[in-house]
C-alpha cells in the first residue's frame, strides 16, 4: 500500500512552540515540530496506511487534543489520544 502525506495543523497564536507526538514517532515530544504560519502552526509527515494515536505538545510540556480530530481513545494518563486513520 502507498504512503500518504498527512498535514497536522493547530491554531495557537500565543504558543512559543508546538509539536506532534504519537505512535508514529514513539511519542517523542520534539520529533515533529510544527512551523508557525501567521496564527496557525503546520507540519507534514508521510505515513503508511494504518491507525495512529497522537496529541499536540504545546510549549514543550502541555499535551493537548487536536480540535479537528474526529475520533479519540482513552490513554493511560486519564486523558484521551486523538486517532488518525491513514488509508
Amino acid at each position: 500500500m502507498k504512503e500518504k502525506r498527512i498535514t497536522f495543523s493547530y491554531t495557537g497564536p500565543k504558543a512559543l512552540s508546538i509539536a506532534v507526538a504519537g505512535s508514529f514517532n514513539n511519542w517523542s515530544a520534539d520529533a515533529l515540530p510544527l512551523r508557525k504560519k501567521g496564527k496557525k502552526w503546520e507540519a507534514a509527515i508521510t505515513l503508511p496506511p494504518g491507525r495512529y494515536e497522537y496529541r499536540f505538545v504545546v510549549d514543550g510540556d502541555r499535551w493537548t487534543d487536536d480540535p479537528n480530530a474526529h475520533e479519540h481513545c482513552p490513554n493511560p494518563f486519564g486523558e484521551s489520544n486523538c486517532i488518525l486513520m491513514v488509508s
